[in-house]
């Protein structure tokens, strides 16, 4: 019986983020040229408004991950470029076009789900 209780405790302890690291669920906000500090993210790329790009603070840059608004169902794949978000609760950072094709760019943040586009070699 103590192990059944070990393991509903480990388990419910354990972000499903953390047994899956291809799929994240959280809170994604968005970020232009103006509030970016600069033309630059943190890969050296000029930053485009409405360019497929986003920031996450782990993720490898270049990496492509389908970013889907659990609010309405829309999708869109981007490609990490930049670093952030820093605000507790945020996963991911996309630009402001992407917001505005993932229907949040009016309200600033939407739950959302991650998904890494696995890349041949």
């Amino acid at each position: 019986m103590k192990y059944v209780i070990l393991l509903i405790s480990i388990m419910t302890t354990i972000p499903l983020s953390a047994i899956n690291s291809n799929v994240q669920y959280g809170k994604a906000s968005w970020y232009s040229v103006k509030c970016n500090g600069g033309t630059h993210t943190a890969s050296g790329e000029k930053l485009k408004n409405y360019s497929n790009n986003a920031a996450h603070k782990s993720l490898p840059f270049g990496t492509l991950v389908k970013v889907t608004n659990s609010n309405n169902g829309k999708s869109e794949i981007v490609r990490i470029t930049n670093r952030g978000p820093y605000i507790k609760g945020r996963i991911i950072d996309v630009t402001i076009g992407v917001a505005d094709k993932l229907g949040f760019k009016n309200n600033g943040v939407a739950p959302v789900k991650l998904e890494v586009i696995p890349q041949s070699k």
